[in-house]
């Protein structure tokens, strides 16, 4: 897990974890604070629960990451003409403003919103179910985390970024060096990594 100041492009800190969870995220948060470093914002990825864990701070949350997740519940080819426009519609996300976005997202659910609740009956329980529940999922994704979408928009004055490219990029160069040296013990990764990272 790394920290990145994303004004200087400098890394704060590391943990090395088998698994990222939302009470680490903190802990990081709270040892930088230790240190002296003002939090002015937080931009992370849509972890569950994780943006709810910064109340005192501007947090927001990642386009790329959200993009990523509206891909996966309608393909990067959706089938469907309402799938097709909801992914212009998440394309714009990285291209406007936010009152731009709102509006375009509010047309195309008016546009849609019949078809959204169309239900289909199973015939052996005669349960129903909604018909499009992966169109339905990633518009609920949307509206879920549309309030730190826009964090950028709302605290122009901090320079957030809007996305976690800074250190996604970074991550993926570390991954392409060390898979030059895939004979390297545990011990011997860290410190290739503490070099890499500087942390």
């Amino acid at each position: 897990m790394l920290f990145k100041d994303a004004i200087t492009k400098e890394n704060l800190l590391k943990y090395y974890v088998k698994h990222e969870t939302n009470a680490l995220y903190s802990q990081g948060i709270d040892e930088l604070r230790s240190r002296g470093f003002d939090i002015k914002g937080i931009v992370c990825d849509g972890r569950k629960g994780l943006i709810q864990s910064f109340p005192d701070v501007p947090v927001q949350m990642c386009q790329f990451h959200q993009c990523a997740i509206i891909r996966r519940y309608l393909t990067r080819k959706p089938k469907l003409a309402a799938g097709k426009e909801l992914m212009e519609v998440v394309d714009l996300m990285k291209k406007t403003d936010k009152e731009s976005f709102i509006g375009y997202l509010e047309l195309w659910f008016k546009k849609w919103e019949k078809f959204l609740n169309e239900r289909t009956v199973n015939p052996l329980t005669k349960k129903s179910f909604y018909t499009h529940k992966k169109l339905r999922s990633a518009y609920r994704s949307l509206k879920t985390n549309l309030p730190w979408l826009f964090t950028w928009y709302d605290y122009p004055d901090l320079k957030i970024p809007n996305t976690t490219n800074a250190i996604d990029g970074h991550f993926a160069d570390l991954k392409n060096k060390l898979r030059n040296h895939n004979g390297l013990s545990i011990n011997r990764k860290k410190k290739f990594i503490d070099g890499f990272l500087k942390v």
